[in-house]
């Protein structure tokens, strides 16, 4: 499967970092893109650390000039569309240029990335495109509005290239973690103590939020538990549409499933206290 190329994004830490090196040990020629020369090196290490080779590419998927120069020279058995990041804060405390840079990195440039690598799936009459969603995708909580948006958001355009490319023999993909030990968490305080000095009325309530996270950290899942089930993806001969990642995200969709809306508003609400 050497010859079988594989482009990861957001290869740097994380779940990006933990799937490259794991489709290199699977026999693909793994490749990570990143956005700076330091952030490559991190990758090169991982990989010499576990006895694998990864190449890397530099990009900013919110380039849409970048995206073409760099797919353009590939022809791709598969891509992994996991670049992305936490947003926190209340609907109104999130202005426009946020929103709309969390959209552009988890929404329109996975599918840019998905509508360029394509042409030479179709060719093949094979490919698989791997969509990095959350359990995010299928429920909200308060102040991870736009995070939980631009997530359904990728599951809504997932499902609907799906079926879309599959007479093409390209298989589209969503996976689903919980709580896993990435950088997510750091960004998760960074924008509480921002919305706090901008004097959010939801002050305590952030801080709240954050507590119950802090808690929950114990029980995060590890990075690579997640890169497998990637890996799996790429391999598997009929890949499942959704694979949910962790006893959190499969406890969230039960508990959601089975929890009537006034209900978990309610203690959600009051957990809070808003």
């Amino acid at each position: 499967m050497a010859d079988r190329a594989v482009l990861t994004t957001g290869a740097n830490s994380g779940i990006g970092l933990a799937t490259v090196v794991e489709v290199a040990r699977r026999g693909f020629r793994s490749i990570g893109s990143v956005r700076s020369r330091p952030k490559a090196e991190i990758v090169a290490a991982a990989a010499a650390e576990a006895g694998v080779e990864v190449e890397t590419v530099l990009l900013d998927v919110t380039d849409a000039e970048q995206c073409e120069e760099v797919m353009s020279g590939l022809e791709l058995h598969g891509l992994v569309n996991n670049a992305g990041y936490g947003l926190t804060g209340a609907v109104e405390d999130v202005p426009d240029d946020e929103a709309r840079a969390l959209f552009e990195t988890m929404v329109h440039a996975p599918m840019r990335l998905a509508r360029l690598a394509l042409p030479a799936m179709r060719a093949a009459g094979d490919g698989r495109i791997v969509n990095i969603s959350s359990i995010a995708g299928r429920t909200t909580v308060p102040f991870a509005g736009h995070y939980t948006g631009a997530k359904h958001a990728l599951e809504a355009l997932s499902d609907a290239l799906r079926m879309e490319a599959a007479g093409d023999g390209v298989k589209v993909v969503l996976v689903e973690p919980g709580g896993f030990k990435t950088g997510i968490w750091e960004e998760f305080e960074r924008d509480v103590e921002r919305r706090e000095a901008a004097g959010s009325r939801f002050g305590r309530a952030y801080r709240r939020s954050l507590e119950g996270q802090r808690r929950l950290e114990p029980l995060m899942g590890n990075p690579q538990q997640c890169a497998k089930v990637v890996a799996g993806a790429l391999t598997a001969r009929n890949p499942k549409a959704r694979y949910l990642v962790g006893l959190d995200a499969q406890a969230i969709n039960l508990v959601d499933s089975m929890t009537p809306t006034f209900l978990k508003d309610r203690v959600l609400r009051l957990g809070l206290g808003i």
